[in-house]
């Protein structure tokens, strides 16, 4: 009878070590994620073209100075870096982690980055802005860019995180819009291929109205539990059983890539959804 107790508690040991072990993975295993991009609308030059995406990092550590974050970014080569929102967070705000995250990516690529609702809830992105620019990340900010490559070009478009003006009078929709609009202010080539950086996956059809060819966005955390066969459980502004939480989603010729992200925030677990790095390349149809 005692070695029947000894084994049930034996086996209630290894099951709690198991599930201690298999958690921390989920939580801090990074899985990587490509993905190709098609258009006739993207120049020659650019065929081949790598961009990593970097999503709600939530002040996460990957190792000491994130040391297995940077060595998997550095091996995707990548030209250009995008960061789409919630490096930080508003519950627990610590910028260092961070810091030392987007010092070394700026040394790997241009990095493009935009704010999410974290950013705005914290009450102090002012101070970070300054950081930000300071180690040569470009801040954009209802904002384009063209990245050129001889006479050919891409835009690149970045809009703040709309909770920034949310109110009772403002819905987050029509700011997003606006954002969009002062973004394409000055644009002097807009049939050249479009990149819209924006943190929000659930404005996918307002996107689509202003011809965007691509987006990068997060906030949905992969739906933190992925159920096998069903996707995502819950996603903050999309609820139970959200349509876009990860991977790539279209509507007419606007495709939009939504990372799964890599750190927590309320949720402090993920499951079945390892923190993920996306890697696109840009494949040019132009003969």
């Amino acid at each position: 009878m005692r070695s029947i107790r000894k084994r049930k508690l034996l086996m209630v040991i290894v099951f709690f070590i198991f599930t201690v072990v298999y958690l921390h993975y989920q939580n801090n295993s990074l899985s990587t994620t490509k993905h190709t991009i098609r258009s006739n609308r993207i120049a020659q030059g650019f065929d081949g073209y790598q961009i990593v995406q970097l999503s709600d990092v939530h002040n996460k550590s990957f190792g000491k100075n994130q040391s297995r974050l940077i060595k998997k970014v550095k091996e995707l080569n990548p030209d250009l870096v995008v960061v789409t929102g919630d490096l930080v967070d508003r519950r627990k705000y610590n910028d260092t982690p961070i810091l030392v995250l987007m010092q070394e990516m700026v040394e790997i690529a241009p990095v493009y980055y935009v704010t999410g609702n974290h950013e705005w809830g914290s009450g102090k992105f002012d101070n970070l802005e300054e950081k930000l620019i300071h180690l040569g990340v470009h801040v954009m900010r209802d904002s384009h860019v063209v990245i050129s490559k001889g006479e050919e070009e891409i835009q690149i478009l970045g809009i703040d995180d709309p909770s920034i003006n949310a109110d009772e009078h403002h819905a987050e929709y029509s700011i997003a819009k606006w954002a969009i609009e002062d973004s394409l202010k000055g644009m002097k080539n807009k049939d050249s291929f479009k990149i819209l950086l924006s943190h929000r996956p659930e404005l996918l059809s307002l996107y689509s109205q202003f011809d965007m060819d691509l987006i990068f966005s997060g906030h949905a955390h992969g739906g933190q539990f992925r159920i096998p066969m069903v996707g995502g459980l819950v996603a903050p502004n999309q609820g139970i059983l959200p349509e876009y939480t990860s991977g790539k989603y279209s509507e007419g010729n606007t495709t939009m890539v939504v990372s799964r992200g890599l750190g927590n925030s309320i949720i402090p677990q993920r499951l079945w959804n390892r923190p993920e790095i996306v890697s696109v390349t840009l494949s040019s149809l132009v003969d």
